[in-house]
């Protein structure tokens, strides 16, 4: 018999009994036997975590407060549908329709919505939140910020004005609500978020609103004149138009900020228009329209004409004289305005939106322009002006 090779079978066996002994002593020290560790773990990956709950509460919560915030405000969206007479050779006088959206501005009344949703309609039907139609009349409008007011019967309003909110408050990315009636779909909502602010949006009438609101929420034909909400329910613009290549939503829409509608629409209620100012002159930008001069300022708007009879030609300020030289413009002198009561301008909008932001026609503003004197030193002179009327 070969002994070592029954001492080498022996100590391995004990070699193997004591280590696996120790290591189920180990296992069954930690305080879990083999099957109900595994439930722990099945358990363990079955919970669901506590931050996933969490979201899904927090989800629904958001979705309670738009739900309730879409009752409470809808009934106070009306659908606006406008008539235009058109003479067609072969069929007479046929009406062509269009649509649109307007909210309840206040108690006596009054329907906010844009101009173009009812220019030159002949006829105009607002369709209420309990499906009944009304006749509307046109109390006025204002082209250059595509803004109108209807009115209704009040007694047939069942709904509450909507407030106006605070265009301070505002900020990029903050959820935004927008409710109308895209291609005749009542009462239509969509969310967003604010994407910015301050744009700069040109109207079809060639007006400049420098404080419009940029959005994704969705704005198709037919949510023109409709209100964008705040969460808090206040609308902060009117949905007004769409950068888009086809026609329909593509995620950058923008609204007439609520400070215009604050200042535009009590006078077309007491007067049916808006006056806007006008500061009489006629500019060239330096370094973009005309070449800044040597040693002069870099930036400002060069005054190569004065309305005359206007407060500007009965002001101090000096146009430049203009000539043609080898077929080209050539400018000599004339003030360079810098600034408008101290707010720094530099390009033509800057100067307009200025103009019509914060004045009336009659108010007098300083304007600060650069002059070149005699010597071909600059100086600053700091000009009143009277404003005139547009007309």
């Amino acid at each position: 018999m070969n002994w070592r090779s029954v001492f080498t079978g022996i100590v391995l066996l004990l070699t193997g009994a004591l280590l696996g002994g120790g290591l189920m002593l180990h296992y069954y020290q930690s305080g879990a036997a083999p099957a109900s560790r595994e439930v722990a773990q099945i358990m363990a990956t079955s919970a669901p975590p506590a931050t996933l709950t969490a979201s899904a509460s927090s989800i629904a919560v958001a979705d309670n407060v738009i739900s309730d915030l879409y009752q409470r405000v809808s009934p106070s969206v009306v659908h606006i549908i406008s008539r235009q007479a058109t003479i067609n050779p072969f069929y007479g006088i046929t009406a062509r329709e269009g649509t649109g959206t307007g909210f309840v501005y206040d108690d006596a009344g009054h329907i906010v919505t844009n101009f173009h949703v009812i220019e030159g309609s002949t006829e105009i039907d607002i369709i209420l939140d309990d499906g009944e139609a009304a006749p509307v009349q046109v109390v006025g409008f204002d082209r250059y910020y595509d803004l109108a007011v209807l009115y209704v019967d009040p007694a047939l309003l069942n709904a509450p004005p909507l407030p106006l909110g605070d265009m301070e408050t505002l900020r990029v990315g903050q959820t935004v609500l927008a409710i109308g009636n895209p291609f005749g779909l009542d009462r239509t909502l969509t969310t967003g978020v604010i994407s910015a602010l301050g744009r700069r949006l040109e109207t079809s009438e060639g007006a400049l609103i420098g404080e419009a609101i940029q959005t994704d929420a969705a704005i198709n034909p037919g949510n023109s004149g409709g209100p964008l909400l705040d969460i808090a329910g206040n609308v902060i613009g009117v949905n007004t138009a769409i950068n888009s290549p086809t026609g329909g939503s593509v995620g950058i829409g923008f609204a007439v900020p609520a400070s215009v509608v604050a200042r535009v629409v009590p006078e077309l209620i007491a007067h049916g228009q808006y006056n806007h100012p006008l500061l009489a002159v006629q500019v060239f930008e330096l370094g973009t329209e005309v070449t800044a001069p040597e040693n002069g300022p870099a930036r400002g708007l060069l005054v190569v004409d004065i309305i005359a009879g206007s407060g500007a030609a009965a002001s101090d300020l000096q146009a430049a004289q203009v000539s043609v030289v080898r077929r080209r413009y050539v400018f000599r002198g004339g003030d360079i305005i810098t600034a408008v009561d101290g707010v720094p301008v530099r390009r033509r909008d800057d100067l307009l939106i200025t103009i019509d932001s914060n004045y009336k026609p009659g108010d007098v503003v300083t304007l600060t322009v650069q002059r070149m004197a005699r010597d071909g030193t600059w100086q600053e002179l700091l000009i009143p002006v009277r404003l005139d009327q547009q007309r």
